[in-house]
């Protein structure tokens, strides 16, 4: 009787693919490019960057794996921003208490929209439509203002501290030596991944996310509580989203109605181009955060080729979502027809 081949499951594949894309993208920035991309600092400048964005995408993975879908996201970072800002500017608070606001408004947006979605069974599109516009509003609402709270003594120096990386730096045209270094963001956002890596692949509530996006109604008749599970997914979004909001906050030092503005297209487009399917059921957090870095990579191989304007930006990424939607939809259908 012959050995049974090993196949890569649907999310291995995806994951492997999303690998080698960032990879093979990044290789030719440095290759034809240079300029940043050959030094550390570049990619360390990505992360600081990003590390908003690789949380929040996070979020949106986990409430797509089970099936549903989060646009609120982008309305409570800002919300978080400017709460925390009013809070330290005109109630003298601690940024370091103010991460207890940020979970506040996280938890409390998980908690109402994963009610209604998940126990009133209404579409989560359209909960979290509402849930964006009224973030949005009362943003607004709170003040109109942008408040930059860089130089309030108390923020100081969570604002500015940073981790450097010995011996990674690079000597700048003057002569002068740069370290290479990291903010506290991209500690927290790759922990978050970390961890949600592990939560997805071994333990209880992760399968069940699986379950619950790739069939529900198969998922219910196994005993799993399908209600629930899509409750945690929007709890869990919505918490992250508040904790990225906080992030945000630290490392731009500044609330404004208009901060995040698209992050909710941008981190459904990371988790999609990190090979999570918007039918549920399939998705990795690791090929999340290489989605991250691949919308990041291609946004800066266009600004760094002389297309600067907004919507070549636009465009590209525009392209760069439907190519993967289509090479996911080919591999899975013929995937499927090799099982038949």
């Amino acid at each position: 009787m012959g050995k049974s081949k090993k196949t890569l499951t649907d999310t291995a594949l995806l994951l492997t693919i999303t690998i080698l894309t960032f990879v093979v993208m990044y290789a030719c920035a440095m290759i034809f490019l240079g300029q940043s991309f050959l030094t550390f600092n570049g990619f360390f400048d990505m992360l600081n960057n990003k590390s908003t964005l690789l949380i929040v995408s996070c979020g949106l993975s986990i409430v797509m794996i089970s099936g549903g879908i989060d646009i609120s996201v982008g309305g409570v970072i800002a919300l978080v921003g400017m709460c925390c800002a009013i809070y330290l500017k005109d109630f003298g608070g601690n940024p370091y208490t103010a991460i207890l606001i940020a979970l506040g408004i996280g938890i409390a947006f998980g908690i109402v929209q994963g009610f209604i979605v998940a126990y009133l069974g209404i579409q989560p599109f359209i909960v979290t439509l509402a849930g964006m516009f009224f973030a949005r509003g009362m943003t607004t609402i709170i003040s109109s203002d942008h408040l930059n709270v860089s130089d309030v003594e108390s923020f100081k120096k969570i604002f500015e501290a940073k981790i450097i990386i010995p011996g990674l730096g690079f000597v700048n045209n003057n002569g002068v030596y740069v370290d290479a270094f990291l903010k506290i963001g991209v500690v927290v956002s790759l922990l978050i991944v970390v961890l949600l890596f592990f939560m997805l692949k071994y333990t209880k509530v992760g399968r069940n996310l699986y379950a619950v996006g790739g069939n529900a109604q198969s998922a219910l008749m196994l005993g799993i509580n399908v209600t629930r599970t899509r409750f945690y997914s929007h709890l869990m979004c919505s918490t992250l989203a508040g904790i990225a909001g906080y992030i945000y906050f630290i490392t731009f030092g500044s609330g404004s109605g208009d901060n995040a503005l698209g992050y909710e297209m941008d981190a459904i487009a990371s988790s999609i181009i990190g090979g999570t399917l918007l039918t549920g059921g399939v998705g990795n957090i690791f090929g999340t955060m290489f989605g991250v870095f691949s919308l990041h990579t291609i946004q800066t191989i266009v600004a760094s080729a002389g297309l600067g304007d907004p919507w070549w930006t636009g465009i590209t990424r525009a392209s760069m979502l439907c190519l993967f939607l289509v090479i996911q939809s080919v591999i899975l259908a013929v995937r499927k027809h090799a099982k038949a």
